[in-house]
């Protein structure tokens, strides 16, 4: 691999969202609760990868805990709740076009008491016995308690017991191409896989920042597949 110098260009900062800020530079907010909040805007159009990496220090010891499914996608970020502690130091590596590569410089969260004191809740996801209100699949049938309807939990995108998201495609002779994207209850896209390569994986959970409903479009061929939604649990 080459490593790249970029000209001062790439280094000036763009109009972009709160909290977010232009590779190779990014943000970090410590949120409380052990969630270290990484977000980032990339401007790149050559980009290959784009991996979070995480340190005891600011200069040595940096260990990938993501590598972003999509790359590509101008505005995304990681929620960090596997941590040691709040006084880690992050990073974000970017592989382009013909091996060239750069590391952000690195940096210390800092701690936004604005989010932290905001709570995070969501009507009938656990019922009084705290137990959740289990929607996992393939197709399992659970009581939507927020407005009484039964949900019929997707047979393709599902959520687990553990909390992650499990995507099971149909079989595939190899001809089929996928794609996914994931929206918020707001409509907002959150993230997606432009090209599904594994016809059974499965998504970390803190890729989609919160608990709450998530909706999301699965397209064969181009083609809408299937539109439907799922439930990323209250964290207990």
């Amino acid at each position: 691999m080459k490593k790249l110098v970029l000209p001062l260009l790439f280094l000036i900062p763009c109009s972009v969202l709160f909290a977010q800020d232009t590779l190779p530079k990014f943000s970090a907010r410590n949120i409380g609760n052990n969630r270290i909040v990484i977000g980032w805007v990339n401007m790149f159009t050559n980009i290959k990868q784009i991996s979070v990496q995480r340190s005891f220090d600011s200069l040595k010891n940096f260990k990938t805990i993501l590598t972003v499914p999509d790359p590509t996608t101008r505005e995304n970020g990681f929620v960090d709740a596997k941590a040691t502690n709040d006084h880690m130091f992050y990073r974000i590596y970017i592989m382009l076009d013909k091996g060239y590569f750069l590391f952000s410089q690195s940096k210390k969260p800092f701690y936004d008491s604005a989010a932290a004191k905001k709570k995070i809740t969501l009507d009938g996801q656990v019922d009084k016995l705290g137990k959740i209100d289990s929607l996992n699949g393939p197709n399992t049938s659970a009581k939507e308690k927020n407005n009484g309807n039964v949900f019929v939990a997707s047979k393709y995108v599902y959520t687990m017991q553990d909390g992650y998201v499990r995507i099971k495609l149909p079989e595939n002779d190899g001809n089929k191409k996928y794609s996914i994207k994931f929206f918020d209850e707001a409509g907002k896209l959150v993230f997606e896989i432009k090209e599904i390569t594994l016809n059974n994986f499965k998504i970390d959970k803190s890729n989609f920042y919160h608990s709450g409903w998530f909706n999301f479009e699965l397209y064969e061929d181009g083609k809408l597949f299937e539109k439907h939604k799922f439930l990323i649990p209250k964290e207990l």
